[in-house]
């Protein structure tokens, strides 16, 4: 959601721990022995701070494990609250470009912001690393060599749902999201390879973004009968649907799917409503697998609290560029094999096997997960290395 409020005075840490902003670099990393300046510029206010602030702290926790370093480069940073504004993108992506000098930019969570700072970073060609953000378009038509993403895209979060749904013998569907580009996208993903398989639409059903009064709708699908609702909403919005969802009844004769979004960072809010709701995303909160499990430890260590998707977002994105710097012995000036070893990389992570398609997006396994015991737990992988198909970008 967007948030309305005034556009908070701009923080500027350094390191890990925050410290004062006079102890920042004031110039680009132009010998190898300088400091690497990262911005990050994410919602640290506003409707999506617990995001933000975890793909921070995530970032942040693996620098840390290496001892502040990347690439063995020394590692400083710039924060910037972009308060999920896409009208005040540009300028705070102008700002840590040009006044702060920045040479790699981490951000953002709101896909409207986030596709701001995509033109930037091409006009530029400053590095950006896309912890959250599922636009299709930034690794589409907007692809380029500089931009990468560590999280998804919406057609690859929910393309899998629909062999997943098929399989579990359902085969008429009801869509319901909000009437914006991240809803028409999350839909017609699942909805591509649904109705690819003999499935059936039999109605898509959305509000304005970002209304919450579903009950109309809820009333609809009752008329229509589908086998199952498969659904995106997130935030707020989510909390209040699956509410609804379940106190209609509906639940208990047809069953209730989604994006991932829907159960994830809710699931509090939700409480027994979202029993048994089941969605895909790339990341499952019971995957048992080392990296995972080291992740989790370490999180809860840093900050008290349990790591997510976005923290684990976050942290890939930081092993993402070191592989980058790595690669270069920290030299920032050979951009080519920079980029290329970044392209080439193959993450360990605690979401499974992580690597990159030619443009630059993430290719990942993505998992049916179904609410149980206020967690979303894995029940299989409903695909297996998922590549979103880049339409429409030059680079593929």
């Amino acid at each position: 959601m967007i948030e309305k409020s005034r556009l908070s005075r701009r923080t500027v840490l350094a390191g890990a721990a925050g410290l004062a902003a006079g102890s920042l670099v004031r110039s680009p990393a132009i010998a190898q022995g300088a400091p690497i300046k990262v911005g990050l510029m994410l919602p640290y206010t506003g409707t999506y701070a617990k995001l933000g602030q975890f793909i921070d702290n995530g970032f942040r926790l693996y620098v840390e494990q290496k001892g502040g370093k990347l690439g063995g480069r020394e590692i400083t940073f710039v924060q910037v609250d972009d308060e999920s504004k896409p009208e005040a993108a540009a300028d705070n992506m102008n700002r840590l470009v040009g006044r702060e000098k920045v040479d790699l930019v981490v951000g953002t969570v709101h896909s409207g912001v986030a596709m701001a700072m995509v033109k930037v970073a091409r006009d530029t060609n400053t590095m950006l690393i896309i912890p959250n953000a599922g636009a299709n378009d930034a690794t589409g038509p907007m692809c380029a060599p500089n931009i990468f993403r560590t999280s998804f895209s919406n057609w690859q979060a929910t393309y899998p749902a629909g062999k997943a749904m098929y399989d579990a013998g359902i085969r008429n569907v009801a869509t319901i999201t909000w009437r914006y580009t991240a809803g028409a996208e999350m839909i017609g993903g699942f909805s591509e390879n649904f109705t690819k398989l003999g499935g059936k639409i039999v109605e898509d059903l959305t509000l304005p973004f970002p209304e919450v009064e579903f009950q109309a709708l809820i009333t609809r699908i009752a008329t229509l009968k589908p086998d199952a609702v498969f659904s995106f909403f997130a935030g707020g919005g989510a909390v209040k649907f699956v509410k609804d969802y379940d106190a209609s009844g509906l639940k208990k004769t047809i069953p209730l799917y989604g994006a991932g979004f829907l159960t994830d960072g809710t699931l509090q809010a939700q409480g027994d409503a979202a029993a048994g709701v089941r969605t895909t995303l790339h990341y499952a909160d019971n995957l048992d697998h080392p990296a995972n499990v080291a992740f989790l430890k370490a999180f809860k260590a840093k900050t008290g609290q349990d790591g997510d998707i976005y923290a684990v977002q976050g942290f890939d994105a930081a092993a993402l560029y070191d592989i980058g710097i790595s690669a270069v012995g920290g030299d920032l000036k050979a951009r080519d094999k920079l980029v290329s070893a970044m392209g080439a990389a193959k993450i360990d992570s605690p979401r499974g096997p992580l690597s990159f398609n030619k443009a630059h997006n993430p290719i990942q396994n993505i998992y049916l997960r179904e609410v149980r015991n206020g967690r979303n737990e894995m029940v299989s992988i409903a695909q297996e290395k998922v590549d979103d198909p880049a339409r429409g970008c030059k680079l593929v």
